[in-house]
């Protein structure tokens, strides 16, 4: 359950990772995600909070610090009515669930948010709705599951999981 924070359409990983802040540890870059569109995200957002935004999330080059940048600030998930490929792959390679929503822009900023990923449900507590989302494919739920491609890999060759 967590609070939505919502953007629109063409969010590029510029946004999420800005240039400027590149060169810095991945913990104080996260200090700049989505700035030039809300100065405040940062630092108001908490952990388990909720990205919901419109068409082509995540569009632009494939630095995988605009999904890093998601995760250390406690983003439990982002919801889109669609995401550029290089950065879908890059969030659940990290472990943070990005979900296709195709009425993401029917959720108002602040409204609560819940979800399932087994069940491909989420619920707006706010608004009394529900809606279901594109569910992962168990491999990928595995990989979120696991906390991202890496420890999921480990698990897996190491024989602590099917």
């Amino acid at each position: 359950m967590g609070r939505a924070f919502v953007f629109g359409d063409n969010i590029d990983t510029d946004l999420l990772a800005p240039g400027h802040a590149m060169k810095l540890e991945p913990r104080e870059m996260a200090r700049f995600c989505l700035e030039a569109v809300d100065p405040q995200f940062a630092s108001v957002v908490r952990r388990g909070d909720i990205v919901v935004a419109g068409a082509n999330f995540g569009m632009g080059s494939s630095r995988e610090q605009a999904a890093i940048s998601l995760k250390l600030l406690g983003v439990a998930a982002v919801f889109a009515q669609s995401f550029a490929r290089i950065f879908y792959r890059n969030a659940i390679n990290i472990g943070l669930p990005a979900l296709v929503l195709p009425e993401a822009g029917e959720i108002a900023a602040g409204d609560e948010i819940g979800f399932d990923l087994e069940q491909g449900r989420a619920d707006n507590r706010t608004q009394g709705r529900a809606y279901a989302f594109q569910a992962l494919p168990p491999h990928l739920l595995a990989v979120i599951r696991d906390g991202g491609l890496t420890e999921h890999l480990k698990r897996r060759f190491n024989g602590t999981r099917a």
